[in-house]
């Protein structure tokens, strides 16, 4: 039987707390610690993720998804973004800060499912811009065993404005991007840009990517409409020792959506799970 521990909490001190889900078979033998990191506009709750996370928990993984502390959910409602204004405020370095606590929190002694969880075999996985984040943390925290990127993208300059674009963002304060899905106006504060050229060399995923010394798997959709497949061969040649699995005609959520009402995978998405099974497993 599978243990579906959905939206527990992880307090903090001086910052947002971070919203956490644990999937496991309570069985008292420790498992595989699985880390799944949600990208731009996501949420540990999007679409097909539960039964991702089902998945690997069925293939004796601990497997762990949360919600970034700034990406616009709150704890009350975890699903879409009722805090926009938090939204607004995330950016690249309080991202990697959520996922070193959350690894943090099952390492700890004071972790309350540690009989189950395996603290020497963590991996991390990350969608889209998370695939950024996990690749820049495996480099530099070294309780990493693997980490898989999912369609994930290889830079963070070129996604910024350039030009007057960039000009009239610090002027204002301020640009919006549509949620296509919702129809928000979904803010960006000039500090995410700030932010980022503070610690540009920390966000040089070419950097992480060329120093990363554990097993790296990177899955990509060949025809990806929102992050290329071009940025998985960029990522791979950075890292000759990567795998590099491409999934012919999948797109950016490998046949996924939201909300997702099926009791199955779609193919591409099962694909992508059990491939990446194979490789934390191996």
């Amino acid at each position: 039987m599978i243990q579906k521990l959905k939206n527990k909490v992880l307090t903090r001190e001086n910052d947002k707390n971070i919203l956490i889900d644990y999937f496991f078979k309570k069985n008292d033998q420790q498992k595989p610690i699985v880390i799944f990191c949600h990208g731009y506009k996501g949420f540990k709750d999007w679409g097909a993720w539960d039964l991702v996370a089902e998945t690997f928990a069925n293939a004796d993984c601990f497997f762990v998804k949360f919600n970034f502390s700034h990406n616009g959910g709150t704890l009350e409602q975890p699903i879409d973004f009722p805090d926009l204004e938090a939204f607004g405020e995330n950016n690249y370095t309080k991202e990697l800060n959520d996922l070193q606590f959350v690894i943090d929190s099952l390492v700890g002694d004071s972790f309350e499912y540690s009989a189950e969880a395996n603290t020497q075999k963590i991996s991390l996985i990350g969608h889209s811009r998370g695939g950024g984040i996990v690749t820049i943390k495996a480099e530099e925290e070294h309780t990493i065993l693997k980490v898989i990127s999912w369609a994930g993208v290889s830079d963070y300059a070129s996604r910024f404005p350039k030009g007057d674009a960039l000009k009239d963002w610090k002027k204002s304060g301020v640009y919006y991007v549509i949620n296509g899905r919702t129809k928000q106006e979904m803010p960006h504060f000039y500090q995410f840009f700030e932010d980022f050229e503070a610690n540009a060399t920390r966000l040089d995923i070419a950097r992480a990517a060329k120093n990363i010394q554990i097993p790296h798997l990177i899955i990509h959709g060949t025809t990806d409409p929102a992050v290329p497949s071009e940025e998985a061969k960029q990522l791979h040649q950075w890292n000759p020792k990567s795998t590099l699995h491409l999934i012919e005609n999948a797109d950016h959520v490998f046949g996924a959506r939201h909300p997702w009402k099926q009791t199955q995978l779609p193919n591409d998405l099962q694909e992508v799970v059990q491939t990446t099974i194979d490789f934390i497993k191996k």
